[in-house]
Order: structure tokens, then sequence, then C-alpha cells
């Protein structure tokens, strides 16, 4: 039996799985327990993340700060993110994996509380710093944990079922979150957002099961910058950092994008088609990305030119903006999907680090495109709308370019899993 470095933790782990007879060969099903938990992991940390902002009123005065001020709650998590991501990942890569996805929930959870109940701005300042940099491990790690929970065959929808926390969150959580604030106190739902993590970490320990951590040899074997050089890895990370400059570019301003289409009074409602059709994309993926990866990347990357080519000209048209709306979530509900994918078929056994650089260019992106949207907002949004077609544009031309490593029509297992992802039982199924 091998380790998660070239192994099938399947073998190693009974019971994370349950056989059944297909057609007369042997099949798996997925492991919902455990990738459910990891979605809810994820679901917890997008909403510690987001949460604040759709309480921004509230939180400025119970601290006592301004609005301005208290939005540095939303930002300075990211930055922890930002930061901690990979250093982070690289000093924790041979910590049992079930033990370190736990200890980053209930950093999340105490800092939940601690914002609960603090009076205090730095302080609470503080404690959302810790909670971003725990956020950075935990991103890095869902992807690859939910990988080694299955066969070579299952890893895209895997993956989809681990990241669904995600939408799960921006399009119901978010506003669950707020509607609670207003209603008994923003305290109230950060109280509530702690009591949640402890549910999230009795369901991780109970359904997620224990690997070991990376073994030093290993560790030695795949340092940071030999990761970084693998085949295809670069060009992947440089189209994740373009694609989210150019969704962050326009989607930051997305009330003044709505407004132009006399759609400013309906962007709550906006908002939920958005996450619905993220969720629906994110189905997609999962549905489409294990036989079909190259194919998935350039229809997203087409559709999100396409939704851009559509605000930039016909942006005031409050039709075409709803319909666009929803295939702009559809493709963004795929799109981190699809590059954990593809970064994950790069990095081979160096999984985790991998992801650790997946997650900290994605959240450079995010900051790149706000900041890219801020000086061009001036001139209109249908300006950003051409800089972000752009920019996807560029990204299409990329991924088309990198079909030999990075995006390559087929990925092929290596070993003997090559043959076991072209089983007639694995592939007959949906």
């Amino acid at each position: 039996m091998t380790n998660e470095f070239g192994t099938d933790p399947l073998r190693a782990q009974a019971g994370t799985t349950t056989r059944l007879e297909v057609g007369g060969a042997e099949g798996r099903r997925l492991p919902l327990g455990g990738l459910l938990a990891l979605a809810a992991t994820g679901f917890l940390t997008m909403l510690t993340e987001t949460v604040p902002a759709g309480l921004l009123p509230q939180v400025s005065a119970g601290l006592g700060v301004s609005a301005g001020e208290a939005g540095q709650l939303v930002t300075v998590y990211a930055f922890g993110s930002m930061l901690a991501a990979l250093p982070l990942t690289a000093l924790t890569r041979g910590w049992p994996r079930r033990r370190l996805l736990v200890a980053t929930t209930v950093v999340v959870g105490l800092v939940n509380l601690l914002t609960a109940v603090s009076s205090d701005y730095g302080l609470t300042l503080a404690a959302r710093l810790i909670a971003g940099l725990a956020a950075g491990v935990q991103w890095a790690m869902i992807a690859g944990y939910a990988m080694r929970l299955v066969d070579q065959t299952q890893k895209g929808r895997a993956l989809a079922v681990s990241m669904a926390g995600v939408p799960l969150g921006l399009a119901f959580g978010v506003p669950a979150g707020t509607a609670l604030g207003e209603v008994f106190g923003w305290r109230f739902t950060f109280a509530t957002m702690a009591a949640l993590a402890v549910l999230v970490t009795s369901w991780a320990l109970v359904k997620v099961p224990a690997f070991p951590g990376e073994a030093a040899a290993d560790r030695r074997r795949h340092p940071v910058h030999r990761v970084l050089l693998r085949p295809g890895l670069l060009v992947i990370l440089a189209a994740a950092f373009a694609f989210e400059v150019a969704h962050m570019n326009l989607y930051t301003y997305i009330a003044p994008l709505l407004d132009r289409a006399e759609l400013a009074g309906h962007i709550g409602a906006l908002l939920l088609v958005f996450g619905v059709a993220a969720l629906a994309g994110l189905w997609v993926a999962g549905v489409l990305i294990d036989r079909h990866l190259r194919g998935v990347v350039l229809g997203v990357l087409a559709l999100f030119a396409g939704c851009m080519l559509a605000f930039a000209t016909a942006g005031a048209v409050s039709g075409v903006v709803v319909i666009t709306v929803a295939g702009w979530g559809l493709a963004l509900g795929a799109a981190p999907t699809m590059f954990q994918a593809a970064s994950a078929n790069a990095a081979g056994p160096a999984l985790d680090v991998a992801q650790a650089m997946l997650v900290t260019v994605l959240n450079a992106g995010m900051a790149a495109g706000a900041a890219l949207g801020g000086l061009a907002l001036g001139s209109g949004t249908d300006t950003l709308a051409w800089i972000s077609l752009t920019i996807f544009a560029a990204t299409l031309v990329t991924a088309t370019m990198g079909r030999r490593h990075a995006f390559p029509s087929a990925h092929q297992p290596s070993g003997g899993a090559a043959a076991a992802a072209a089983a007639p039982s694995e592939r007959s199924r949906p």
C-alpha cells in the first residue's frame, strides 16, 4: 500500500466509499459524506470572509468606526489568505491532513466568536487577519483532500462537490447572514457562524478520513520552486490570475453596471440569479471535467468573453443584462474547479503546493482586478467591460496554446490508473 503521493487512498481508507455493481463490473460511488463535509467547511470560510460586506453599517456603528474602516475587515481577511496560502502550506505539508483541516476550521470559528463579542476595532481586525491566514491554508488543501478520497476517474466530480460551499455561500449564505444581522443584530450573525463551526468540525471528524502528511523525503523531492517549474503549471497560474483580474475588474462594480440598465433596485435578485447560475456551472463542471477538461476550459473562457462583449455593447438593455448576468454566473461557477483540476494534473504528487500557488494568484487577481476597475470606472462601465473582454480573450488564446501540458485534450493518468480511467463501468456513468 502506498501513501497519498502516488497511492490509492481508497484502498488505504476502508469505508470511505461504497462499492456497487454496474453492468456486472465493479464501480464506486462518491464518498458524499466526506465531500459534503469539505463543502461545509468551504461554506463556513466563505461566509466568514464575505458576510461583513453585507453588514457594514451595523458593524461600523457597533465598533465605532467608519464604513470604510469596517470594510477593511473583508480586506484584511483576503490579504491574510493571499499571504498565507503558499508559505503556511509549505510549512504544514508534513501535518496529518484531517488535523490541519480541523485546526483551521476551529480558528475560523474562534475568530467569529471573538468578533461577536469584541468592541475593539484593532482586536477584531487582528483576529480577522489570523482567520484569513487559516483560510489560506484551508483553501489550498480542500481540493487535494477531495481528490484523494476517490479514484482517478472521479476526481473532477469530487472536486466539484467539495467546492459547492463557495457558490452556496455567495448565493444563499451571505444574504441569509445579512438578513439575520438586520433582524437580530450583526453580533448574532457572527455568533451563529461560530456555532456553525462546531457543527462543521464535528462533521469533518466523523466523515472525513484521516490521511498522513507528506513524508519528509517527498517534501525534499518536491520543493516549492521545483513544483512551480513543472510543465504547464506556470501557464495555468498565469491564466488563473488573468481570469480573476478580468472578473473582478467588472464584478466589483456590478452596482453601477446594473444602474446603467436601470436595474439598481434589483441588485439582490440579480445576485441571486448569479449565484444560482454559478451552482449550475459547478454542476456542469463536475459532470464534464473528468473526461473533457480542455473543452470545459475553452468553453468557460469563451463564455466569459461573450458575456463581457454583451455588457460592452448592450449594457444599457435590461433584458440583455439579466441574461448575461446568468451566463456570467454559469461561467464563474465552473472556473475555480477547472483551474484546480488543471493545476492538480500538472502538479502530480505536489498537489497541495500547487493548490496553494493557485489560491495565492487568485487572491492577487482579486485585488488587482478591483484596483484596475477602480482606476477605469470614471470612463464608464462599458469601458470596464471592454477591458475585461480583452483580458478574457487573451486568456482564451493562452489556454488554447497550452494544449500539451497546461490544458491537454485528455489527461492521461500515470501508471495503472490509465486503464481504470477507460474502464467501461466508469465511462458509462454520467
